[in-house]
């Protein structure tokens, strides 16, 4: 099973390529404030230095939080949209062992409907006028 995982809560982002428990590749750059940039390009470089294509992924595992609201939005809506385009399962997990539980649940079939963030407090939104 092709797994592609990603964390996107910190300045510091992070993707890992997995067959099964086997890591096969690994990426970890500056994104800040050029996460939207450079999420899906690092991607594709990761892919194409795996020899891998899109659809050899089997499913998708990413970092819910606690984190920044941008960051995990931004790491989201990436990995919801590729589930959904390639018809592959997404889990979202958080904590320390968030990578190696994702594996797991992947591997034996578990996964969510769909990826949702966890930012650790309520987003700071402005309020609607009245």
């Amino acid at each position: 099973m092709i797994i592609l995982a990603m964390r996107s809560d910190k300045p510091q982002a992070e993707l890992y390529l997995y067959d099964g428990s086997k890591k096969l590749s690994e990426i970890k750059w500056q994104a800040h404030l050029k996460l939207a940039e450079t999420l899906n390009f690092k991607i594709e470089e990761m892919l194409g230095e795996s020899k891998l294509a899109y659809e050899d992924l089997n499913g998708l595992a990413i970092f819910k939080g606690p984190g920044s609201f941008t960051g995990l939005r931004i790491g989201m809506s990436v990995a919801n949209a590729l589930a959904y385009g390639l018809n592959i399962p997404v889990i979202a997990k958080g904590g320390e062992g968030w990578l190696e539980e994702s594996i797991a649940d992947l591997s034996s079939g578990k996964f969510d409907k769909m990826a949702v963030p966890e930012y650790g407090a309520p987003a700071r939104t402005t309020k609607p006028r009245k």
